[in-house]
């Protein structure tokens, strides 16, 4: 029977047009491969040896083999060797979906491994595939490339010295000087998993990205869908943007709402301001500028030689251009209820409000402001709130919440704020300390001011008045000046610094005068009135002011103690130095 086929074909079409015939059978063999021939407008025949049963067809060429299609100008078929040869614009169209194309190919029937060359090209439904060799399993639905390929996914353009396609899965596994270009990004890695479906990327190598905005992201773990936008890094992946620094165990990103997610020991470090923001969690927007750390948030203003700690059970950031109605920080409301929303995704929220108060905000002017100081490291300002802590060496504090503004570097601190320097405390309704380089310069109580000076044990000298104003000295508190209903309670010690009386005064204006952080003496400016007492004749009124608190027990004694539910334990920055963070964040 076979070889009645094969003489009818050598008779009837070896100079004539040839369709839809078998070409090559193995008779008998369970696992036979069978090759169709659709069309040809030529075809030879040539069987020199025993070795050789040669097959050339030339001409519009189509053959079949399952669902395999195979396209070309012109073929040679070996059947005792059963190998292909496949000569100019060869096509392979493998189950309708993937389509290669080359100028040659060798095929190797049994197998079914092509290995093509010479402007090869491999297209699915979504993307195509550039090489100049490319070896394809049609068996396995797997192709491979060693010298250099690219593929090209609607904008995406991904290049790699090697690579391997996996048709079924839609995967492209990339390796070596792995490059993709987007108009959004570009990527350099050495490995890099890319589903073609999908359009994910996945980083499984240290991996750089460049945004459009030149941010530069740093990971070795992850994905970046191209599709929708959205990312995920892994394995503490570091993004730089201009003077910030971002780190986290883990970073979500989505570009179409400019949200990005930080999960675990998270580090905002702004080394333009000096300002780093540690967290378990931070959200931020990049689109507006502004950021929400929660879960034992930490910020780190650093200084010369003594750095100032802030703890709160929020901390929040965000642009003064782009905050609402803002002119300048000195005409912010002193009152906790006029705080701005700190909402990453509404306006009309207010958390620093306890009673759930709500406001509105003129949208439109927030959206009319530019972008033009987003590079300035003054235009930006902190805001924390619930039981804020603050801790420097030279200086410490307490309050319900906090506002400070990179513009004129005050620290705004409000409801119940109490603040210490040395054997000093301050206490008001509001408090703000002005600083200079990072340092405290001058500070101002509206209403109730109170400063307290521990002299010695159970000994506390003591100004209030309407307003306290503070002034500083290389860190240190050189006066303070009480205004407004002054009053006064002064402990006098003679030059042998023992005890004399208690001095009661009231005056329009009382300052208090350091040396050495103790308190050196008591000055009285008009309209004074006032009695010394004995100390042997003084009693327990004249020891103390009316609304008199020594809050010692308050104060944060350490970095560590910012946190006080808490075991500390120590973290460092990325420029080595080791801070002070809760056990929380490793949990």
């Amino acid at each position: 029977m076979i070889r009645y086929v094969f003489l009818s074909l050598i008779a009837l079409l070896s100079f004539g047009k040839v369709h839809s015939q078998v070409i090559t059978t193995r008779p008998g063999a369970d696992t036979m491969k069978v090759v169709t021939l659709i069309n040809a407008d030529r075809l030879s025949y040539n069987h020199p040896d025993s070795m050789t049963d040669m097959q050339t067809l030339a001409g519009h060429v189509k053959l079949k083999q399952d669902n395999t299609i195979f396209i070309c100008d012109s073929a040679v078929l070996n059947k005792k060797t059963r190998f292909l040869e496949a000569f100019g614009n060869v096509h392979i169209i493998d189950n309708d979906t993937v389509n290669i194309r080359s100028q040659y190919l060798q095929y190797f029937v049994d197998t079914k491994m092509a290995n093509l060359r010479n402007n090869v090209s491999l297209t699915d439904s979504k993307s195509t595939l550039y090489t100049n060799e490319l070896q394809y399993d049609l068996n396995l639905k797997i192709g491979e490339y060693h010298n250099g390929g690219r593929l090209v996914n609607q904008q995406s353009v991904l290049t790699s010295k090697e690579g391997t396609y996996y048709e079924e899965l839609k995967d492209v596994y990339f390796k070596k000087d792995v490059d993709l270009k987007d108009p959004k990004y570009t990527l350099k890695t050495d490995s890099l998993l890319y589903n073609t479906a999908s359009q994910i990327a996945t980083f499984i190598a240290p991996t750089t990205i460049i945004d459009s905005a030149k941010r530069v992201i740093n990971t070795s773990d992850g994905f970046y869908d191209t599709r929708n936008r959205k990312a995920f890094f892994g394995k503490r992946p570091v993004l730089n943007d201009g003077a910030v620094k971002i780190i986290a165990n883990s970073i979500e990103s989505d570009d179409s709402t400019g949200i990005s997610k930080l999960r675990g020991n998270a580090v905002y470090i702004d080394t333009a301001q000096g300002v780093s923001v540690l967290a378990n969690f931070i959200e931020a927007n990049r689109e507006d500028g502004t950021f929400r750390a929660t879960q034992h948030p930490l910020m780190i203003i650093k200084q010369d030689k003594d750095s100032i700690y802030i703890t709160a059970d929020t901390l929040y950031s965000g642009r003064l251009s782009k905050m609402p109605g803002y002119k300048d920080t000195s005409n912010l409301q002193r009152d906790t209820t006029k705080r701005i929303a700190p909402e990453l995704t509404s306006t009309n929220k207010l958390p620093g409000n306890k009673k759930g108060a709500k406001t509105t905000t003129d949208t439109s002017k927030a959206a009319k402001a530019t972008t033009e100081n987003k590079n300035d490291s003054t235009d930006r300002y902190f805001q924390a709130w619930y039981h804020v802590r603050i801790f420097s060496d030279s200086m410490q504090a307490v309050s319900d919440s906090l506002f400070y503004s990179g513009k004129d570097s005050i620290f705004k601190l409000f409801t119940d704020p109490v603040m210490w320097a040395s054997n000093s405390q301050i206490t008001g309704d509001t408090i703000y300390l002005y600083t200079k380089n990072k340092n405290p310069e001058r500070l101002y109580v509206f209403e109730n001011g109170f400063a307290v000076n521990l002299s010695d044990k159970e000994m506390y000298n003591q100004i209030k008045g309407n307003r306290l104003n503070g002034y500083f000295k290389n860190g240190e508190i050189e006066y303070m000046r009480a205004q407004g209903n002054a009053e006064s309670v002064y402990y006098v010690k003679d030059d042998k610094n023992y005890l004399v009386g208690i001095n009661n005064a009231t005056s329009d204006i009382i300052d208090m005068r350091f040396k050495n952080k103790e308190l050196n003496k008591v000055v009285f400016i008009s309209e004074v009135t006032g009695t010394m007492y004995p100390i042997k004749q003084a009693t327990e009124q004249n020891k103390i002011l009316r609304n008199f608190k020594w809050l010692e027990d308050k104060r944060p004694k350490t970095k560590f103690e910012l946190f006080e539910d808490t075991k500390p334990v120590i973290i460092k920055d990325e420029e080595g130095q080791q801070q002070g963070q809760s056990q929380d964040q490793h949990q």
